[in-house]
């Protein structure tokens, strides 16, 4: 797996997943509708890592090992997959496992705000190259001239994501004025054929909560994070991180069954 402690280029600049985003309007989207396709997820396939916003530490943490990557933005993401272009969690059909947690992020898709720099404002996009985005689709995205219901609760549901990025930000900024992260590396040690240790391998290189860190924190001030509720999401990432021998696990699975991928 790369070094994760650098954002990856699709995570900086170009939004992960979009390919074509555009301002939703009536006049160039008014007979476009969601249509049910065969592997709705298949787009996530291609990512090892997806963002994450903080209040989904704990249910995340279930399924995904929770980092931060970034030298300075520290996004936190679920590591689906140990090197960029493969995804565990994405089953052939195109679906989620049926025990994974979905990411808000995905769950989002195609829509998404992106800043009016102009006017201060968010504007509500789409991605034009989403497979179920099809003219005459089932759902559509305006009736009678106006959003649908299901463009308003998509609208709805971005709104409520930028406020739990905004408070991802805020929890971020909070942790590094704390000087509570730390450089961390997932590493496996495989077995030789006789049963012992072989040669320990670094699977990543990541961003992560220090333990030593908050544990010498002033008491009142882990008061504080526990009051605020940071603390508990402190837990659940330190916690997930548990998840990396599932993931192991999961590559060792993928491999057994495509063993001339894996040669290759």
């Amino acid at each position: 797996m790369t070094d994760t402690t650098q954002a990856p280029g699709q995570m900086s600049g170009n939004v992960l997943f979009y390919n074509q985003p555009e301002p939703l309007n009536l006049e160039q989207h008014g007979k476009l509708g969601v249509t049910a396709v065969d592997k709705p997820y298949g787009f996530v396939g291609t990512s090892n890592l997806v963002p994450l916003t903080v209040t989904e530490f704990a249910p995340a943490a279930l399924s995904y090992p929770v980092i931060f990557i970034g030298e300075t933005q520290k996004q936190p993401v679920a590591v689906m997959g140990l090197r960029a272009g493969e995804n565990f969690y994405i089953e052939d059909n195109g679906q989620f496992r049926a025990d994974a947690y979905i990411p808000a992020y995905v769950r989002r898709y195609p829509f998404v705000f992106a800043n009016d720099d102009v006017q201060k404002r968010l504007i509500l996009c789409i991605d034009r190259t989403a497979s179920f985005l099809t003219e005459g689709g089932d759902t559509p995205l305006f009736v009678d001239g106006q959003p649908s219901d299901y463009t308003k609760q998509a609208m709805e549901f971005c709104n409520n994501f930028e406020q739990e990025r905004q408070r991802t930000d805020s929890f971020v900024k909070l942790l590094t004025d704390l000087d509570l992260f730390e450089v961390r590396e997932a590493n496996f040690t495989p077995r030789n054929a006789d049963g012992t240790a072989g040669e320990p391998q670094k699977l990543a290189e990541y961003f992560a909560i220090s333990e030593d860190k908050l544990k010498a924190m002033p008491a009142e001030k882990l008061a504080e994070l526990r009051d605020n509720g940071a603390l508990g999401q402190i837990y659940a990432h330190l916690v997930s991180l548990l998840g990396w021998d599932r993931l192991i696990a999961l590559a060792f699975t993928r491999a057994a069954q495509t063993p001339a991928a894996a040669n290759a």
